[in-house]
């Protein structure tokens, strides 16, 4: 007990925590936005290694830090006009197209890496964003400006969605795609345009782990956060503010397993403190999401003129 009072006491603790959530928070608006359009985009795994690889891939030619990040984005958005291509276009299942998505852009990412540097055992390095030490708030000062910039986009991202012409076109194309139509709405246009932006957040999501957390790219860097993405828009009930919550909530069960980890009277087997985050994740979620209220065009293809 005492050693978990010391572990939360300790400012290095959260600031761990604000780090680990960062790529979650971005990675969740990304899903988020895909998802109230009505569009599941599965392939947040695979475009975040995509964004990770050419962000830092970009910046370790010479690039400034931020044009990697663009990079990144970009990345993304080509992912997300296929994946929108398959599922909008061509109406296709989304479960298939997304781990399509999530095969193809990891392995190309893989490969890319490879054949770039066929001969190196080391993953070279790159010097990445500096913590903003001008900021006058704790902890805070100690990010760099991807975590300012992710959680600037929570307010931004809700402001989107529920105050402007564009938000209310975007949850009608994902609550009733029909009712939309009849308003004038191109349905197929506002899911292709929310699917481009939600995967050029997942991009960024994982440039983050390159530019900022780390400065290489490694292969399984990525691991698993993207579904971690999937789970946390559920236990947001599709909504941005707890949407940051779910992934502040999942970071700090994430820091504090590996702090309990090093912890020197630690008694239970290493693999028990691994699976912490996921199983309160797992129990937050089963709690919360019964009560949810999904888009109801979720996965649902539509083609104008049907019924």
């Amino acid at each position: 007990m005492s050693d978990l009072l010391d572990i939360l006491s300790n400012a290095a603790f959260w600031v761990a925590v604000l780090r680990i959530a960062t790529p979650l928070i971005l990675g969740t608006l990304g899903v988020l936005l895909c998802e109230r359009a009505g569009v599941l985009n599965l392939g947040i795994e695979g475009i975040m290694v995509a964004g990770a690889f050419t962000g830092w891939l970009a910046v370790y030619a010479g690039a400034p830090l931020w044009v990697g990040v663009g990079v990144a984005a970009l990345a993304g958005m080509v992912f997300g006009l296929l994946h929108a291509f398959l599922t909008v276009g061509l109406a296709l299942s989304q479960h298939v197209s997304g781990l399509g998505i999530t095969l193809l852009a990891t392995a190309l990412s893989y490969f890319g890496y490879r054949v770039s540097f066929p001969k190196v055992n080391t993953p070279p390095t790159i010097t990445p964003f500096s913590p903003m030490d001008w900021l006058p708030i704790p902890i805070l000062n100690t990010q760099t400006a991807l975590t300012l910039f992710a959680l600037l986009l929570v307010p931004v991202v809700g402001w989107v969605l529920y105050r402007t012409p564009l938000g209310l076109a975007l949850r009608m194309a994902g609550e009733n795609p029909q009712a939309a139509e009849s308003q004038g709405v191109s349905v197929a246009a506002t899911r292709t345009g929310a699917i481009v932006a939600g995967s050029a957040l997942m991009g960024v999501a994982g440039s983050f782990l390159t530019l900022s957390a780390f400065n290489a790219f490694f292969f399984n860097m990525v691991n698993g956060r993207g579904w971690i993405c999937v789970a946390l828009v559920v236990f947001a009930s599709w909504r941005p503010g707890k949407a940051l919550l779910g992934a502040l909530l999942f970071a700090f069960f994430d820091a504090l397993q590996l702090r309990l980890q090093q912890s020197g009277d630690a008694v239970l087997p290493y693999q028990i403190y691994l699976m912490l985050p996921y199983l309160l994740s797992i129990l937050a979620l089963v709690l919360v999401a019964r009560k949810a209220s999904y888009p109801q065009a979720l996965m649902k293809p539509y083609r104008k003129g049907e019924r």
